[in-house]
């Protein structure tokens, strides 16, 4: 009897998950509009295998785990594949994936073979067919056994080989993977913002909103690219015998294939790989979730065959997840340095990839509007860059009701002075100046690395001189003494700390040397509105000191290359406020650097004229000192790669910069030529 109650209650609770997997795939793979992530996602279909397991009586031929996920669009036309595009068995561990390993080995008869180990791209998957060397048809995976006809659509992608080298077989068929690079996937979602348009919530959605588009000339002007990872089928001629065979003989024919594809001896190099890329997946200029390891040897794998709609000889290894969903509990507001009102989320504690996330960014109240967020909302959550946690959406299927519209705050939470937001602003701000919150802010932005750089001022300390009331403004740092800061108590883990000499000390040599940095990096350090650190450079070289930029009008502002009326006006006021005039006096009474050597004008020197990007990571210079010395020769440092740039430096994991130079025609050079450029200038 109980064992009864128990199969019941399963074969309740498996239509319960299929329904709402069935639902998640429709909202996936035909909208392309998700409601959950990806990790809630797996977590349904892992309770969905356990219990068919258990119970194998409740499998059916329907069920999400006997077949691939997706339904094709009659409106693009159906291609029956040939041969199926399976899917591919998840491992979320590293025990997991060696227990594929064992169990593949058992099959084998031996554990003695190869692996190779792609990045698990996170776009569309596809098959391509050549005919005669040509490009001829590009379907979608669709349910695996039909999808859709997207072939005028991947014509438009410029990594597709639309003619293949000599050797090419009569008749054949790749499968790859179409994604959207991180960068284009922010362009697309800032034009999408100002076209008001819905945002696409990450870039594997980007990816396929734009390739299943009835219009190819949308598809044409999106970011997009392809790797391919495998042969389906071929006609005329026998595949070579491996895996990795088989991706250098397609690099060969002029595909693009990943360049970070490995062959791995065996499964403790394979899950030692895997471990390194799950550390330094955000330096790739692409989203990847995971590593897919392949046994090499392609007889294995027709030994091992499928088992369902999975093949034996492939699996999944899945990083930890960098989506999850969570309760948005209520949404707070910092103040920043220049008085903007920055929304921020509250959750409930969630795991997202390996971190323990509480805290979320919203950006602005018009991007929590876009998205239709309401406190009280079941929310995706992930962490861009692995780095900084944001909010994805809300998954409106979950909604009761209760859910309420957030609104910015009419006065500020830190001081309560009236709120203000400009016509054309994003932002809201206070408009008090003397706000406590602003003066910490700008405080921290000051001594920051990319400003003044005063090491050992940080945002404790910063809170601690304004509370004693040491500093009222940037500009009283200057006057800070060692016997001063070494008696102040620090906030610690439930014990306050001194200061301390030493560290005073250092405090007080590092503000000393502050004083000869730049013109640009003073002029960051003021925390002007919209002025960055690239428009600081701009600035400073275009006026040579500070007193020319405070007396130039916003025509004259204007005249810079690339500042517009909202920078000119920006600077302007900023200039005319009687305060920002008197910390402007305090550095210049406290010897702060003011002005270029040669002020009054652009500075000269042999790198006039050209514009440099430098990008990656170089091994005899920092980023900062390797700008630093092209602007101290004249250049400009900039940090985007545009027609008008002259070189870009790229030094080690450079990212998509390199690629956009390569697209452009700008002259790419390494660390080494770049020193020697310096030399002979």
């Amino acid at each position: 009897m109980e064992e009864d109650r128990d199969l019941q209650a399963a074969k309740l609770r498996v239509e319960e998950l299929r329904s709402l997997i069935s639902y998640h795939d429709y909202r996936y793979y035909v909208l392309d509009s998700p409601e959950t992530s990806d990790a809630a996602y797996d977590d349904l279909m892992r309770e969905l295998r356990s219990l068919e397991e258990r119970y194998p009586q409740l499998i059916t031929p329907d069920s999400p785990t006997q077949r691939v996920s997706g339904q094709p669009v009659a409106a693009f036309g159906i291609v029956e594949h040939r041969v199926p595009l399976l899917s591919l068995a998840n491992a979320f561990s590293e025990e997991e994936l060696r227990a594929w390993h064992r169990r593949v080995s058992g099959l084998a008869g031996s554990d003695d073979f190869a692996l190779v180990c792609e990045p698990k791209m996170d776009g569309l998957a596809v098959a391509l067919v050549y005919e005669d060397g040509l490009f001829a048809q590009c379907a979608t995976r669709g349910d695996g056994r039909r999808g859709e006809n997207i072939t005028e659509n991947l014509r438009t992608i410029r990594s597709v080989s639309l003619r293949l080298g000599k050797g090419a077989p009569p008749r054949f068929e790749v499968r790859g993977e179409v994604y959207m690079t991180k960068q284009g996937f922010e362009r697309l979602n800032e034009e999408r913002v100002g076209e008001g348009q819905p945002l696409f919530a990450n870039p594997r959605n980007a990816a396929a909103g734009s390739v299943r588009q009835l219009d190819a000339r949308i598809s044409a002007r999106r970011p997009l690219d392809i790797f391919v990872y495998q042969l389906g089928w071929l006609e005329g001629r026998s595949p070579p015998p491996t895996q990795w065979e088989t991706l250098e003989w397609l690099g060969s024919l002029g595909f693009r294939t990943n360049p970070n594809n490995a062959r791995m001896p065996g499964i403790d190099d394979a899950i030692a790989l895997c471990r390194e890329w799950a550390g330094r997946r955000d330096s790739l200029p692409y989203e990847i979730d995971g590593i897919v390891v392949k046994m090499d040897d392609l007889a294995l794998q027709e030994r091992l065959g499928v088992v369902g709609r999975e093949p034996r000889w492939a699996i999944a290894y899945k990083f930890p997840p960098i989506q999850a969903t969570t309760k948005l509990i209520d949404i707070g507001i910092n103040v920043g340095r220049t008085g903007s009102l920055n929304p921020y989320a509250i959750l409930e504690p969630v795991r997202v990839g390996g971190a323990t996330v509480k805290l979320a960014t919203l950006h602005n109240e018009d991007d929590i509007h876009r998205k239709d967020i309401r406190i009280g909302d079941t929310v995706i959550v992930q962490r861009a860059g692995d780095v900084i946690p944001q909010v994805v959406g809300p998954v409106l299927s979950l909604r009761t009701g209760k859910e309420r519209v957030y609104r910015t705050p009419e006065k500020c939470p830190v001081c309560s002075a009236p709120v203000r937001r400009l016509e054309g602003e994003a932002m809201s701000y206070c408009t008090n100046t003397a706000c406590p919150a602003q003066a910490e802010r700008l405080l921290e932005h000051f001594v920051s690395r990319g400003a003044m750089d005063i090491e050992g001022i940080g945002e404790s300390l910063a809170a601690v001189l304004l509370a004693n009331r040491l500093v009222a403004d940037p500009g009283d740092i200057y006057g800070l003494t060692a016997d001063q800061l070494a008696e102040l108590m620090l906030p610690g883990d439930g014990h306050p700390r001194r200061l301390g000499e030493k560290t005073a000390e250092k405090i007080v040599d590092q503000t000393e040397r502050s004083k000869q940095r730049p013109l640009s990096r003073v002029v960051f350090a003021l925390g002007i509105r919209h002025v960055g650190g690239e428009m600081a450079d701009r600035l400073a070289e275009h006026f040579g000191s500070i007193d020319a930029m405070a007396a130039a009008s916003v025509e004259e502002l204007e005249a810079v290359p690339t500042v517009g009326p909202k920078i000119a006006q920006s600077v302007r006021a900023y200039f005319d406020d009687e305060d920002n005039r008197r910390i402007v006096e305090k550095l210049r009474r406290a010897g702060v650097r003011l002005a270029e050597e040669s002020a009054g004008g652009r500075k000269e020197g042999p790198l006039h004229g050209l514009t440099i990007v430098v990008t990656g990571t170089l091994s005899t210079l920092t980023r900062e000192e390797a700008e630093e010395r092209i602007r101290e020769l004249g250049g400009s440092a900039v940090a985007s790669v545009s027609r008008k740039t002259d070189y870009v430096v790229v030094g080690e994991s450079p990212g998509s910069k390199a690629q956009r130079a390569q697209e452009l025609g700008t002259k790419v050079v390494s660390e080494e030529e770049f020193l020697a450029l310096l030399e002979r200038r």
